[in-house]
Formats: structure tokens, sequence, C-alpha cells
């Protein structure tokens, strides 16, 4: 399962509008995720807007595909679009920034481990 971190920018003066919606998120629209293959999803906020998401998926791309076939995401989306800035008259789940993971403490100490004799 691939990691995957993306960013999107909240308009400050919504923030807590739109953190409140987060609190209790549609239960179609969590199973909705869940079956298009969304795994440990969350959403980090900055107080200025900034929002940070991380989410594991076997192949993003084609999570967010069964996602955008979803009614509910529609709904979702739709309700959603006016908190976010940027968006350039696309939905928010089309126009998030991926970011490229340059370092996981996990990997990499599951790499020394290969290379490493037991230790007695």
């Amino acid at each position: 399962m691939r990691r995957y971190c993306f960013l999107l920018q909240v308009r400050p003066e919504l923030l807590t509008e739109y953190r409140t919606r987060h609190a209790a998120v549609w239960p179609d629209m969590l199973q909705a995720l869940h079956d298009s293959g969304w795994h440990r999803y969350s959403l980090f906020a900055r107080d200025d807007g900034l929002l940070v998401g991380y989410v594991e998926a076997d192949d993003l791309a084609k999570a967010q595909e069964k996602m955008a076939a979803t009614e509910v995401n529609g709904r979702w989306q739709e309700s959603m679009s006016r908190f976010f800035t940027g968006l350039e008259g696309r939905r928010p789940d089309e126009r998030f920034l991926v970011l490229e993971e340059v370092f996981n403490l996990d990997d990499q100490l599951a790499q020394l481990e290969m290379k490493e004799p037991p230790r007695p």
C-alpha cells in the first residue's frame, strides 16, 4: 500500500465551519471512501487554512476514480467546494497537490535490518 500526502487551501474565514463539517462526515461518504480503497485517511489543518491530507491506497488515481463514480462524492464535493481557494472551477478532490515522499523512518529502518547481520 502506498502513502500519499496532499495539500489544499481552505479559506481561513471558513476554517471553523470546515472543522465542524469534518467532525461528523456523512456515514455514506465514509463508507464510499472505504469501499473505494482509501485507507488511513487523515486531514490536518493549520490556522491559516493550509490543509494537509494523508491517505494510503494501492493506487490513488484508481481510488479517486472509484470515488468520482459515487453519487455521495458528487454531493459532498459540491457542498465543500466553497471552503477552498485555488480550485479553478474544479472540485476539491480534483485539485489537491500530491507531495513527493522524501523520507520514511519505517522504510529506512527496514532497509537497515535487511542489510545488517543479526545481533547476538
